[in-house]
This record gives structure tokens, C-alpha cells and sequence, in this order.
């Protein structure tokens, strides 16, 4: 085996320097640290830099997607289509209104949402849910013609797609809205964090009231010298506000969130350079036509071609120092869905067969070119050792 690394190379780490604490500081000298001008204030940065009409600022991507289906009417016992291959807020914001997640299998080479898969499976659903796993576009002009044709919404899960851009265009308009993750691990972070973009006036007033106790005006420009006392509760809303101390971590991630992406893209294509002779791996495939964002760096396994599997392969990444994780255990396959709806593994196969092979590397923008080596070099010792 190869020397292992002397620290531990976690899978994942936010970029986060002297301009963040800098804004961060601002504002907790300023005394306003909960929502206020900062969070407003990253909304239009971020609108602009997407080209939608309207973005807000929320504590979650879950919260974006719940808020963003309470604002389309979804209704108990309405059925919503969705990619089992996702994390879990994806398909349990669908449940939180006791309506029916209906999972479609996905491609195997994007793992995104197939709408060959969806065109059977929408007939009667209010909404569709498509995710760009990883920060690969998914097939959105085809899923939007879909969704049309049998008149469901769609909302779009761009967790991972930040900056992920699709016939030249960043995702972020083309569809009834798209919810944004700032999570700790994602492309840009505000620590916990998200947003809701969207072209639709209504969709967008509506979420911003539900966001914060269903009032319905800017509740804390109260406190403000020019602001007044009163407001008006229109609806039971939500406590999703993001707040300024949060904002500010978000303006100056913005700033250099292409900087962050163009590093993850150098990483990428070193990756991409480094295995492609390696006949036991299946490299992430993208379009080279469009952005990918390079949230994750997906690699297959073909185990059948080695002597060791999934885990025991990132077991030996672990020996080395160097972390790495899997992206994602299908919902359908969880107890719950399977317990609720009857859901079998085998029912998506798709799904199912790549789930079991799928590891993802360490890509982010604050790794060093000796930290790409070392994951390169353990990758390839791994395989030198266990093929089969």
C-alpha cells in the first residue's frame, strides 16, 4: 500500500476566508443580526446573477421546495413526481402536506430524472420535482414540455446546481421556481441556508409572506426609523427566515462563487485526466455543451472487474486519509417509502444498480493540488491492488 496522507482530507469543506468574516463582522457590529437589509440585500444579488424576477432568502433548500409547493396549492392526496436519487427533503416537503410522492427511475449516465420514465407516471399530478444530481443540468426542457402537456407545475430542486448552466443560460428561471441550497458542503454556503428563485409574481409574494409567519409586509422594517408598528398575519406561515449574519456569509460567497466553480472544474478534469485508463471506474458523465457545477465528483465502480466492493473500497480511501462519501441511498428503498407505498428496491432498477456501485471523491475549491494527488494516487493504488 502507499503511504497514507498525515491528516485526514475531509470529503467535503466550505471556502471561507478574510472577505467572510469581514462581512459577517459588519453586521454583528451593527447590532442587526436576524433578518433585515443584508438578507434583502442578497436576494437581488443573487436574482441578478441568476436572471430571475425575484429571489428569496429562506433557512433551507427544504424550506425553498416546501414553501415553493405550499404557493402552487399542493393539496393532501395530491401526487407529485420525483427522482428516487436524491436526498430526502426532496420527496418528504411532499409529504409534509400528506400528498403522494410517485418516484420515477433515472438515466444512467447523469443519474438524473428520465423523462422517458416520467411521461408514464404524470398523468393526474399536480407538480413535478426534477434535481440536477451532482451539478449536471437534467433534461428540464423536456420535463417542462412533459409537465406542461398534462398541466403540472414544476419546481425545481437546484441543490447541487450552483453554478450549473443549460444551453448557455444559469439554472435558476424555466420553471414555476427553483430552490437553492447554502448548505455547509454546497457550491456557495450560508452556513444553513437558501433560496427560492422565480419569474412568477404570485408565487413569489406568497412565499415571502409564508416565510415568515404568513405576515404580510416586511415585518422587520418595524424596527426601523421609518418603519411602522403594524402588520397583518394573512395565513398560519413558517419560521424560515434566513438571517443577516447568514446574508452576509452569502454576499461574499456570491462574489466568488465562479472563482469556487472554476477551481472545482480544474479538480474535475484532473480526476477525469488521472482515471480515464482505468477499466474498474465509470467517470461522471457530462455534456460537454453545457456547465456542469461540479458540486460532486461521482465516480461507478465496476466491481465486477475488482475483488473488494463499494464499501470496502472507501474503507481503503479511509486508510489513507482520504474521506469520501455516497451520493445517494434511493428514497424509495428507505423504510419508510417501502413500508408506506410498497416500494421494492428492484421497482427502479436503474436507480437501484447504480446506488450500489456510486462513490464520490473529495471536489472543492479549497483543496491544494497535493491534496488532488494524494486522492489520485490512493484511487489508483486501490485499484492496482484489488483487480479482480
Amino acid at each position: 500500500m502507499a503511504p497514507a496522507r498525515e491528516t485526514f482530507l475531509p470529503f467535503a469543506l466550505p471556502d471561507i476566508g478574510d472577505e467572510e468574516v469581514a462581512e459577517v463582522s459588519e453586521v454583528l457590529r451593527s447590532g442587526w443580526v436576524t433578518t433585515g437589509p443584508k438578507v434583502r440585500e442578497l436576494e437581488r444579488q443573487f436574482a441578478d446573477y441568476v436572471g430571475a424576477k425575484h429571489a428569496v432568502a429562506v433557512n433551507s433548500c427544504t424550506a425553498a421546495l416546501h414553501l415553493a409547493l405550499e404557493a402552487i396549492g399542493l393539496r393532501p392526496d395530491d401526487r407529485v413526481v420525483t427522482t428516487p436519487y436524491t436526498f430526502a427533503a426532496t420527496a418528504e416537503v411532499i409529504r409534509y402536506f400528506q400528498a403522494t410522492p410517485i418516484f420515477v427511475d433515472v438515466e444512467p449516465d447523469t443519474l438524473n430524472m428520465d423523462p422517458k420514465a416520467l411521461e408514464p407516471a404524470i398523468a393526474g399530478a399536480k407538480a413535478v420535482i426534477p434535481v440536477h444530481i451532482a451539478g449536471a443540468a437534467c433534461r428540464l426542457p423536456e420535463i417542462n414540455d412533459i409537465a406542461r402537456r398534462h398541466g403540472a407545475r414544476v419546481i425545481d430542486d437546484a441543490a447541487h446546481a450552483l453554478p450549473t448552466r443549460l444551453d448557455g443560460k444559469l439554472i435558476g428561471t424555466g420553471t414555476d421556481a427553483t430552490c437553492f441550497s447554502f448548505y455547509a458542503t454546497k457550491s456557495m454556503t450560508t452556513g444553513e441556508g437558501g433560496m427560492l428563485c422565480t419569474d412568477d409574481d404570485a408565487i413569489a409574494d406568497r412565499c415571502r409572506i409564508m416565510s415568515l409567519h404568513g405576515i404580510s409586509r416586511d415585518a422587520w422594517k418595524r424596527y426601523m426609523a421609518d418603519g411602522s408598528w403594524y402588520y397583518e398575519i394573512v395565513a398560519p406561515g413558517y419560521k424560515y427566515n434566513l438571517t443577516d449574519i447568514a446574508a452576509a456569509l452569502g454576499l461574499a460567497q456570491l462574489r466568488k462563487v465562479e472563482r469556487m466553480w472554476q477551481r472545482r472544474q480544474e479538480i474535475a478534469r484532473r480526476y477525469d485526466a488521472a482515471f480515464r485508463d482505468l477499466d474498474a471506474l465509470q467517470l461522471p458523465s457530462h455534456d460537454p455543451s453545457q456547465q456542469h457545477a461540479w458540486h460532486l465528483y461521482t465516480l461507478r465502480l465496476h466491481v465486477d472487474r475488482l475483488d473488494i466492493d463499494r464499501a470496502a473500497f472507501i474503507a481503503e480511501l479511509k486508510r489513507r486519509n482520504i474521506g469520501a462519501s455516497v451520493h445517494f441511498i434511493p428514497l424509495h428503498s428507505h423504510p419508510y417509502y417501502r413500508e408506506t407505498y410498497g416500494y421494492r428496491p428492484e421497482d427502479l432498477p436503474i436507480a437501484w444498480r447504480e446506488y450500489q456501485r456510486e462513490v464520490s471523491l473529495p471536489i472543492y475549491s479549497r483543496m491544494s493540488d497535493a491534496d488532488v494527488d494524494d486522492v489520485i494516487a490512493a484511487v489508483r493504488d486501490i485499484l492496482s491492488h484489488h483487480a479482480g
